[in-house]
């Protein structure tokens, strides 16, 4: 089945120049082009405007990090009945960071150089957008008899917690299996670990920068905290289980702000930062053994002023494909060549299918090291083996 490269070129750079920064009027634009692209492959396709009121009252809520007023679901399906398969692709992207810092040219173009294409979102995942695009095209053209319907999900929030797969599950689309098209360098992720966003507010007690010893920096206490995270960490990931390895759940702390003056011994400290959840742990249990740590940490004085930690933002849980189940073998043989199944140490939207009941994996083009970062990129030959492999599996489920 041909994919046309030169349509995959058109549509990723129609879409890399939408700023759809996670909370922006991009978010807005980035759906409203892919429900007229699916339209164009005469999918009957769902726009809908999101109600984050009656959303953010769920218990199951997922939670967001950014601020939203206003977003959008858009759903195409190819015919009547439940889908036998969704492909699922999330069209926010994070921040580029200072234009200057990109070597090729503005993160919001599309740039190519030596098969390789370039721009904020590339990799994660409008890459792997329009390669389910292209897949969807390839199968329309080919006008094949298709038995069943697939479906293509195209969301927004998947940055920052899930909202969008959220809504979009909670209207009532959805499938007997998905595949999400995040970027799995060549190999098929068939579980996720979860994670939360953590902030940890820290007290010292302020005096002069010349008179340091009689006061407590809060960022001395801080690294009696950060010693105790870093035991809790190798405590945990000390023997994973299959499919995981390496450090599947780590914590990372991400941003650090501490001081108002620089003269002056700093009496707050606030870090932000990700903790890992394991598989079969609930966010309950995850969140107990994290502040454990953090109240005992060993510095004296957390004994009067313990530091306080809450918990905003997204809400990652694990999830992971139930063994033995069909649809990877189905997935293995669409992409080829004895793809290595494998778990990822992020969290994705992956659960929020698998706890809707619908059995999910991960394989898309590029690789996770260049989503988020200064030129971010993905492999011209990326996008187009995994557009092929999509084809093959709408194919192999919906004939």
């Amino acid at each position: 089945m041909d994919i046309d490269v030169d349509l995959i070129r058109r549509d990723l750079a129609q879409l890399v120049s939408i700023d759809s920064v996670g909370g922006s009027e991009g978010e807005v634009m980035a759906q409203r082009w892919s429900a007229a692209t699916l339209q164009g492959l005469r999918l009957d396709v769902d726009l809908w405007r999101l109600d984050l009121d009656d959303l953010r009252a769920h218990p199951d809520y997922p939670g967001e990090e950014v601020e939203r007023e206003e977003a959008w679901g858009c759903v195409g399906v190819s015919g009547e009945g439940t889908p036998a398969l969704v492909l699922n692709g999330h069209l926010d992207v994070v921040p580029s960071g200072d234009p200057e810092s990109w070597s090729g040219a503005d993160p919001w173009h599309l740039h190519e150089d030596d098969g390789v294409w370039f721009g904020r979102g590339v990799c994660d995942m409008k890459g792997g957008v329009v390669a389910i695009i292209a897949a969807a095209r390839a199968v329309a053209d080919a006008d094949v008899g298709l038995r069943r319907p697939f479906a293509v999900h195209t969301v927004i929030g998947e940055e920052d917690g899930g909202v969008g797969t959220f809504a979009t599950l909670r209207r009532g689309h959805l499938g007997d299996a998905c595949l999400i098209a995040e970027p799995t360098a060549h190999q098929i992720v068939a579980a996720n670990a979860g994670s939360l966003t953590f902030r940890i507010e820290v007290p010292g007690h302020s005096t002069h920068g010349s008179m340091r010893r009689s006061g407590t920096s809060a960022i001395a206490v801080f690294e009696s905290i950060h010693r105790a995270l870093r035991e809790l960490e190798a405590r945990r990931n000390a023997t994973p289980a299959a499919p995981f390895t390496g450090m599947p759940w780590p914590i990372s702390v991400g941003i650090l702000q501490a001081g108002e003056w620089a003269s002056t011994v700093p009496d707050l400290l606030v870090a932000e930062g990700r903790h890992g959840v394991m598989p079969g742990e609930s966010f309950a249990e995850a969140k107990a053994v994290f502040e454990q740590a953090v109240h005992a940490a060993d510095h004296p004085f957390l004994r009067e002023r313990p530091a306080v930690v809450t918990w905003p933002g997204g809400h990652f849980a694990a999830g992971a494909l139930p063994e033995s189940h069909p649809f990877l073998g189905e997935v293995v043989d669409a992409v080829g060549s004895g793809p290595e199944v494998v778990g990822a140490p992020y969290g994705s939207d992956l659960r929020l299918y698998q706890a809707a009941g619908v059995p999910t994996v991960q394989y898309g083009p590029g690789q996770i090291q260049h989503a988020h970062a200064v030129d971010e990129q993905v492999s011209i030959d990326d996008v187009v083996t995994a557009a092929e492999a999509y084809a093959r599996l709408i194919l192999t489920r919906c004939t």
